[in-house]
């Protein structure tokens, strides 16, 4: 959805009667009634992160859609990330960031800012803004009960030898029966990307995989990755060559070619995962769209890009 297309239907709606306005919001409920029953008692993934974190107003709009998606019958899942925030905390406590292949090394003082950044204040947060609209939302994490489990990762270089991330991991595995038993009740699920390996020591993880990890286990419907990007583009200057709809083959070749690459490599590879596991749909939509996540689900015109099997 386009600014012009925003202020078109603001125009509508100054120009039509009372009863016109009216009518055509009937017509929208309707065009939802279809995918509301599709979507009954489904499992949606949703994995929230980029600079969509650090809108407000756009934060407190996407959870009012997300308390809609769980009113009406789906089962969301919320996994967050929080780069800028860590960023700035670091920032703070005078830590300079160090990247390796794409992911933040994690020392021990890193750990305690990213973690606490995460579990302690993102997912806090977001808990407290759902339930003060008048949700039911729980936080899972290292702080109250853990979901997420996990082992240390190790990338190779490029002569083929692991590299020491420092507490860099993985999902390997997750708390189902909680998680699942949460959204049976009603409540929504928020987890940040932090998971306990075997003797209960945090590891940080890459918010995209986590996501991805969590939706092949529970064999979601839908996986879907809210940032401030609004999808794939084959040119990402040209506006219009964003792609509505690829299919994971399609997906490989531009990774090949150099098409899809940056931090959305990690994240196109975790839906291709995903997919690969079961889930029928990934979808990258931009936060920052008004309602994104109710036009992807519960229209017949989607935004931002689609990816299949």
């Amino acid at each position: 959805m386009t600014a012009g297309q925003i202020s078109g239907d603001a125009l509508i709606e100054q120009t039509e009667t009372p009863m016109q306005t009216a009518i055509r919001k009937a017509d929208v409920l309707l065009e939802a009634l279809g995918w509301i029953r599709q979507f009954r008692d489904r499992h949606v993934v949703i994995k929230l992160g980029g600079s969509a974190l650090e809108e407000t107003a756009a934060i407190r709009q996407f959870l009012t859609d997300v308390i809609f998606m769980e009113t009406v019958g789906a089962r969301p899942i919320l996994i967050h990330g929080g780069g800028k925030a860590i960023n700035a905390a670091m920032s703070t406590a005078g830590i300079t960031p160090r990247w390796v292949q794409g992911r933040r090394y994690t020392d021990e003082q890193t750990l305690e800012i990213v973690t606490k950044t995460l579990a302690g204040e993102i997912c806090g947060s977001l808990v407290e803004e759902i339930e003060r609209q008048g949700g039911d939302a729980v936080g899972f994490s290292y702080l109250t009960v853990n979901v997420l489990k996990g082992k240390q990762l190790f990338l190779p270089n490029p002569g083929g030898e692991p590299i020491d991330l420092g507490r860099v991991g993985e999902v390997t595995d997750i708390d189902r029966d909680v998680l699942l038993t949460a959204c049976r009740g009603g409540r929504i699920p928020v987890l940040p990307s932090v998971a306990l390996d075997e003797q209960g020591d945090r590891l940080n993880v890459n918010a995209d995989t986590a996501a991805a990890a969590v939706a092949r286990l529970i064999q979601a419907d839908k996986l879907m990755f809210l940032s401030d990007v609004p999808g794939i583009f084959l040119d990402r200057k040209d506006p219009s060559t964003l792609q509505s709809h690829l299919t994971a083959a399609r997906c490989r070749e531009l990774i090949a070619d150099g098409t899809i690459d940056a931090g959305m490599v990690p994240k196109v590879e975790a839906a291709l995962e995903a997919l690969a596991a079961g889930v029928k749909k990934v979808h990258i939509i931009d936060a920052r769209i008004p309602h994104s996540v109710l036009l992807e689900i519960y229209s017949n015109r989607g935004i931002g890009t689609e990816i299949v099997p």
